[in-house]
């Protein structure tokens, strides 16, 4: 093959995602495809990956990715001729503790709510599958006999003849050494053997992702970690037929190879290679041997097989593999520059994921938007600053070992702390604040009382609850003060500006000044791909709001959308204002002790904005409210934010002025029904099954992306409708992921759940789908599953029922009035432990009540 000078669409690397990447380009009929790989195809990790092929995935969208990515790799040598090393031979996960027993029952509830065959077992039963175990420690185990195991590189060569039988040039030993670029856009790549225009680049190298996607502009954050497992010979009692078998209690995982055993891990403190740049040339190579790092996962794999302690020990191999700062893989087009793609940092499990990550890759280039909500991967969900290498080295010594870690619920990791700050961060932390973090903001949580120690991490009710309640009811009964600092906050500025607006959002934004109005953005499938609140501060100055986590995503949906003859500017101006949300009955009757403004609902109505005097700043005030009730949102310029603070507090103490954080306002907006986008809302719900109608303004005089999807789902039977559950036994602790189940069946999941004192227990949104979401009215009885047991059987049980209500169209404008009296009047959710918390749906407008079908469904519940 002579080396072309053009290609629509160019890959950088040659490993499976590469390979899988350019298979379903091909399939798709895009055949003018050209795979550069600097080395030989599989050279760089996946020759030395384990090859454990596994279903479950966190959620819905990344277990059908996986699942899919069996079933090409079941049929994959069928079509090309070429082996895989693909062995259906099952998995059994163990658990060594209560706690953990527990977390595989919720996986088996998702399994089967997410369409995998899962199967609890016994320990004897685990012991009869993997027969060289030790069971007599063990609380019980899964059984999952569609998962499996392949060869890495033998399913890369099988995926690279499919992809050449349809077309795609393949070319080794070719180094992309620059990334050409024209007008924002990808305009071909630079290697020794010449210049290759091209349309879309598409970055699968791998652990080297970063060093390239910087020779373009582009931050791909990962970072490379030695990995580890060992070969031994032939194991009396070890099968062809053995399944993959995981201990996560131990950190390890096995599997069959050649009749002895393949153990690895992912140790709890992992060892970063540190090596930058990785050279080129690093091609078929392992690292060193290191034993002692190794030791805690030999000692885990001694007690679980005992025959290791005889057994023939043929190699430890030590394979560098690149991680990421989350752990979740690195998928789509990067913001920084228009038609470069990423597909990388799949954090050994590239070779499970790498079948549907192609699929998905794909799709999103052919089609311009991604087919299904990816924001877990998504790398708009990095900011630039996630690029720093020595942050990147110390939180991948955390993200490895969180892989077969116990993943308590509401944790939060430990390196690369504290980041971004509030300019009220000491003050907070000095009064008790616990500290979360989103997009590297420091967040408080929650306030401990004075001598009280930060609580253990827990899966039953929390110790800090008690602290939460007293927040909330501050809430409700007096006033408190939220710091909402890392809020994300986008100024949109021209005279093209609010054009752009109305094209973008389904609501309508043409507002006198002052005005704010909450919206949705949509893609063309009508899905949400985000919800932000705007502020129009002049005839072509908008402020737009939005979640801490969704500054990069958002502001890359807006830009991508301006066109050339458009005059409009955005941008990022999140450090330059904090926002302290003064809530509660008594937030007015405080700020007048500061402000010399009326403040009063007849001068600032809700939803409006004004500027006013505050102690000696100035700022903007809003009456708004994300956690229901009266209350306002100060945007206060950042160095004024200490001396407005100190204020308010100075003022407010004969008030009942307390600081509360995040596990509060989830909460009470959990309490509210307010949906968060990450968790109720995203690109594959409508406003129509999120219970949105009243954003959407569809007969607005301005056309707007997604108009022609709502229009056509209109009156239509909906795919999956958003409820409440309620449960008030105190006992049933709801944390975020439980299974929904209607008539005994599997319907959907919690998205979010948190505490209500209202409710007297726990309260959860979640989405009923399929043919449920239509049949689910007023009275459908119902449960929860938690922990494998059903919450709710009859009503006369110790476990109390569940109410499940839809979710649809709430009246919020009556949320400004009765300020306590509003908090025992209304019992409509909340969440402390699990879920959401992303961004905020708040409603600026009364709805027109004859299109709100508010329903109520009595149900049950599972514990």
């Amino acid at each position: 093959m002579s080396f072309p000078s053009s290609a629509r669409i160019v890959i950088v690397g040659g490993g499976i995602v590469g390979c899988s990447t350019a298979y379903h380009l091909a399939k798709l009929g895009v055949t003018d495809v050209l795979l550069l790989e600097q080395g030989q195809l599989t050279s760089g990790t996946t020759w030395h990956a384990a090859g454990l092929v596994g279903q479950m995935r966190p959620n819905r969208n990344m277990t059908q990715m996986s699942k899919y990515g069996i079933e090409l790799y079941a049929t994959l040598e069928a079509e090309t001729g070429l082996a895989t090393g693909w062995k259906q031979c099952g998995s059994v996960n163990v658990a060594r503790t209560p706690e953990r027993m527990k977390v595989l029952k919720k996986q088996l509830a998702m399994a089967r709510s997410f369409g995998v065959e899962c199967h609890e077992i016994s320990p004897a039963e685990a012991g009869e599958r993997f027969p060289v175990m030790r069971t007599d420690d063990l609380q019980g185990a899964l059984w999952l006999p569609g998962d499996g195991k392949a060869n890495p590189a033998d399913l890369c060569m099988s995926l690279a003849k499919g992809a050449r039988q349809r077309g795609v040039k393949i070319a080794e030993g070719i180094e992309v050494t620059g990334v050409l670029q024209e007008q924002g856009r990808v305009a071909g790549v630079r290697t020794a053997q010449g210049d290759v225009r091209c349309e879309f680049v598409v970055n699968c190298a791998g652990q080297w992702a970063r060093q390239f996607g910087a020779l373009g502009g582009v931050n791909v954050p990962l970072y490379s970690a030695e990995h580890f497992y060992i070969v031994t010979g032939k194991i009396e009692g070890v099968q062809p037929t053995l399944p993959v078998m995981r201990d996560p209690d131990g950190f390890i995982y096995y599997k069959e190879e050649v009749g002895g055993l393949v153990m690895g891990g992912f140790e709890p403190k992992a060892k970063p290679w540190k090596m930058d740049p990785i050279p080129s040339t690093f091609q078929f190579q392992l690292l060193g041997e290191d034993w002692d790092q190794f030791e805690v996962l030999m000692t885990h794999a001694m007690h679980r097989t005992p025959c290791l302690e005889t057994a023939e020990i043929k190699l430890l191999l030590n394979g560098p593999e690149s991680f990421t700062p989350d752990g979740n893989f690195i998928l789509g087009e990067a913001p920084e520059l228009r038609h470069y793609f990423v597909c990388a940092g799949f954090n050994s499990s590239g070779i499970a994921n790498s079948g549907g990550a192609g699929r998905l890759m794909a799709e999103w280039i052919v089609g311009g938007e991604p087919s299904t909500d990816l924001w877990d991967v998504d790398i708009r969900r990095f900011g630039s600053f996630t690029g720093n290498r020595k942050a990147l080295a110390e939180r991948t010594a955390e993200t490895l070992g969180l892989h077969y870690a116990m993943r308590w619920p509401r944790q939060e990791l430990e390196t690369v702390r504290p980041l971004r700050t509030s300019p009220l961060y000491d003050l907070l932390a000095a009064k008790g604040a616990e500290f979360g973090s989103k997009n590297g903001w420091e967040r408080a949580n929650y306030f401990r009382p004075a001598g009280a120690l930060r609580p253990e991490y827990t899966l039953e009710s929390p110790d800090w609850l008690p602290w939460m309640i007293e927040e909330q009811k501050a809430t409700r009964e007096a006033v408190a003060l939220y710091d909402q600092t890392s809020f994300s906050k986008l100024l949109l500025q021209g005279r093209d500006a609010l054009g752009l607006l109305q094209r973008l959002c389904a609501n309508e934004m043409d507002v006198p000044v002052g005005k704010m109005v909450y919206t949705p953005m949509l893609n063309e499938r009508g899905g949400i791909e985000s919800d932000l609140t705007v502020m129009r501060q002049g005839a072509d100055r908008f402020l737009i709001v939005t979640g801490s986590a969704q500054a990069t995503r958002d502001a890359d949906w807006i830009g991508r959308h301006i066109e050339p003859e458009e005059n409009a500017v955005l941008t990022d101006v999140s450090a330059m204002f904090c926002v302290l949300s003064v809530m509660g009955p008594k937030a007015r009757q405080l700020l007048a002790r500061l402000c010399p403004e009326d403040l009063s609902p007849e001068s600032l109505r809700f939803s409006w904005t004004k500027e006013i005097d505050l102690g000696f700043a100035r700022v903007r005030a809003a009456r708004m409210s994300y956690v229901g009730g009266p209350g306002f949102e100060l945007y206060v310029p950042v160095e004024m934010a200490r001396h407005v603070y100190l204020e308010l507090m100075a003022a407010g103490q004969d008030l009942g002025l307390r600081d509360a954080g995040y596990y509060a306002l989830d909460a009470l907006r959990i309490e509210q029904g307010r949906r968060a986008w990450g968790a109720e809302l995203g690109p594959d719900e409508t406003p129509w099954e999120a219970g949105l109608a009243f954003s959407v303004k569809l007969d607005k005089p301005h056309a707007f992306i997604g108009q022609a999807a709502l229009r056509a789902a209109r009156g239509q039977p909906l795919r999956k409708k958003l409820v409440t559950l309620v449960a008030t036994h105190p006992e049933a602790c709801i944390w975020g992921g439980e299974t929904i189940l209607l008539d005994g069946e599997p319907v959907g999941e919690i998205s979010s759940a948190g505490y209500s004192p209202l409710a007297g227990g726990f309260v959860g949104l979640g989405y009923v789908r399929g043919e449920n979401a239509n049949r689910a009215h007023d009275g459908t009885p119902g449960h929860i599953e938690l922990w494998g047991e059903r919450v709710g059987h009859p009503p006369s049980s110790a476990l109390s029922a569940v109410l499940v209500r839809s979710t649809i169209e709430r009246p919020y404008w009556w949320m400004e009035q009765g300020g306590g009296a509003l908090y025992a009047a209304t019992s409509r959710g909340s969440r402390p432990p699990g879920g959401g918390g992303q961004s905020r749906s708040r409603v600026p407008r009364r709805p027109d009540p004859a299109t709100q079908p508010t329903q109520t469904i009595n149900c049950g519940t599972a514990h």
